[in-house]
């Protein structure tokens, strides 16, 4: 047989194998232990591919420096802050809204094809009048900026809302 055409045969096979296993769910990985402990969110993966409005709260963490995203402004109070977060959220494709109460939300969103999981939340931090935000993928090592962009969108959402 031919080289080429064994290298074809493989790439197709494994790439229906990839697909199968995302389409069943076996790409969704493990929810991390969300919420807000002690006046913080979960900290940054230590991979690329997650964004913290509190990661200079982990000085000696590696991804720091990528991991950055600033907090979002609240606007009125929180808990109405929150609910207009809310509602942009519900408004977006392969969004599902996990929890919420009046100072927190946590959403997960789902890439069509494979099913790959990314959770997203909110807190309201009342000592500061600021909402902080993480977003982490959970499987992989690098999102190619995917929450970093997920959530400048939603923060361009609110800001006109």
């Amino acid at each position: 047989m031919d080289f080429f055409a064994v290298l074809g045969a493989l790439i197709v096979g494994l790439s229906l194998l990839l697909f199968v296993a995302g389409r069943v769910g076996l790409l969704k990985g493990k929810a991390p232990r969300l919420g807000v402990h002690d006046g913080r969110l979960t900290p940054p993966r230590r991979t690329p591919n997650s964004v913290s409005s509190q990661a200079a709260l982990y000085p000696d963490a590696p991804q720091k420096d990528y991991a950055a995203i600033d907090p979002l402004p609240v606007r009125g109070d929180g808990a109405s802050s929150l609910e207009r977060l809310r509602s942009i959220i519900a408004g977006m494709p392969h969004a599902q809204i996990v929890a919420t109460r009046p100072d927190y939300l946590y959403a997960q969103f789902t890439t069509p094809t494979l099913r790959f999981v990314d959770d997203t939340e909110f807190w309201f931090s009342p000592a500061e009048n600021t909402i902080h935000v993480r977003s982490a993928s959970r499987l992989g090592r690098r999102d190619f900026q995917v929450n970093r962009k997920r959530v400048e969108m939603i923060r361009a959402a609110y800001l006109r809302s």
